[in-house]
């Protein structure tokens, strides 16, 4: 029987999870610390050991260095929580699941990717590795889900509609986030946890993620710098720029291991630049977009407040950016689609690019009506010139906002706001 705690709220990443179980030994739910994956493993889990309890001197993980195999032992599907603490685990798992040839016998979950080489083998074809992010909207409860991309992609039309979100709504979904832990906190309340978050990243797991000894005010600082740039393509020299303008002469080295550790806990993630193939090329820019995981982590570290950013608009629509191309990156995961984003070199550029099989999508973010038809232009040009290069025409393209009507304009391109969103 499996381990689901009273209170868990099912993620969409659950059915994923489920069809992974059944086609791999083992399965590893990555993702960055407090998004929930312990609670989502043990909904599918018969037995689980915490390799970080404290019990006994940590009884657990030094077990586990002398004998990565015996942690094993328990009712399958079995649960190590936090197994790259002891990277030794993942070659006992996939040596485990070679040897017995059974699915789904093993769950393991991580929120910091071990140091290349720090185990032998990939799990490849043994272990499905499955990213988890902060809930969405519609995980949350504060997206009705009327309006589908996979619907969207087999070419249902749009009901006309309307969405209930303000501005004021918009800015709290923002400051308290996708943690489970905040979705039914107080507005006053909402900013503590990734005010906390930020502190105990800075404090303690950038320097735990290495073994290396980091600064906590830079690692914040640089935490603010990314949350500036937020969803945008801004190369690391614009990230040094920012960093040596409060700290002096850091080297681009630095910035970049600090930025290599972020990334490896999950707290900065990069969408890749999209490559169609095409039999003409063009030319294309291949900075990736930076942003963090999850948009009250910008909020916290750029010491915004509702107030603040209800008066700035730039900073609001970086932060409301940051939270679709969340939402779209759980919505692709589940739906077995990939994300990434345009930006060719006459600075043609689209926010995300969605593609599902051989089809493709284009989508704009724009959170004001008011730079709806801004969006539609670029989408079109974007469709106009792939398809003049031999690129098969865009399965749909939409326009995601920040609220007000739900519709398709008379060019065809749909107009979602995000709190209509599902998978």
């Amino acid at each position: 029987m499996a381990l689901t705690e009273q209170e868990y709220k099912p993620r969409l990443i659950d059915k994923k999870i489920e069809r992974y179980m059944g086609l791999f030994g083992a399965v590893s739910i990555e993702g960055p610390k407090w998004c929930g994956k312990t609670w989502t493993a043990l909904n599918h889990a018969n037995s689980v050991v915490y390799i970080l309890d404290p019990e006994n001197g940590y009884a657990n993980r030094e077990s586990a260095r002398l004998n990565p195999a015996a942690i094993l032992s328990g009712e399958k599907p079995r649960l190590v929580d936090e197994w790259q603490e002891v990277p030794g685990i993942w070659d006992a798992v996939r040596f485990a699941s070679d040897r017995t040839k059974e699915k789904g016998s093993y769950i393991l979950t991580g929120s910091v990717t071990p140091k290349e080489g720090s185990f032998v083998h990939s799990g490849a074809g043994r272990i499905g590795r499955v990213r988890m992010r902060t809930m969405s909207l519609y995980e949350s409860g504060d997206s009705t889900g009327e309006i589908s991309l996979l619907e969207l992609f087999n070419g249902k039309e749009i009901k006309p509609g309307a969405s209930k979100l303000t501005q004021e709504k918009l800015i709290g979904f923002a400051i308290r986030g996708g943690w489970p832990e905040n979705i039914n906190i107080s507005k006053e309340d909402a900013g503590i946890l990734p005010e906390q978050y930020n502190m105990a990243l800075a404090e303690t797991d950038i320097t735990h993620a290495e073994n290396v000894k980091r600064k906590p005010a830079l690692a914040l600082h640089l935490l603010a710098a990314v949350a500036r740039t937020n969803a945008t393509p801004a190369r690391l020299n614009t990230i040094v720029a920012d960093v040596q303008a409060r700290f002096g002469e850091v080297s681009r080295q630095t910035v970049a291991e600090y930025l290599s550790a972020l990334m490896r806990l999950y707290v900065v993630e990069e969408i890749p630049q999209w490559f169609p193939e095409l039999r003409n090329k063009l030319r294309l820019r291949k900075t990736p977009k930076r942003m963090v995981a999850d948009p009250s982590i910008a909020v916290s570290a750029l010491k915004a407040d509702p107030n603040s950013l209800a008066r700035d608009p730039r900073t609001l629509g970086g932060i409301f950016e940051n939270m679709c191309l969340r939402d779209l990156l759980i919505y692709a995961e589940v739906s077995g689609a990939k994300l990434s984003h345009y930006h060719d070199a006459n600075d043609l550029e689209i926010d995300a690019i969605i593609e599902l099989g051989t089809q493709w999508a284009g989508i704009e973010v724009k959170m004001g009506a008011h730079n709806i038809d801004e969006g539609a232009a670029a989408l079109k040009r974007l469709g106009k010139k792939l398809v003049s290069k031999g690129v098969p025409p865009p399965a749909f393209m939409c326009v995601v906002t920040g609220g007000g009507p739900l519709y398709t304009r008379d060019d065809g391109i749909h107009v979602v706001p995000i709190d209509c969103l599902k998978p």
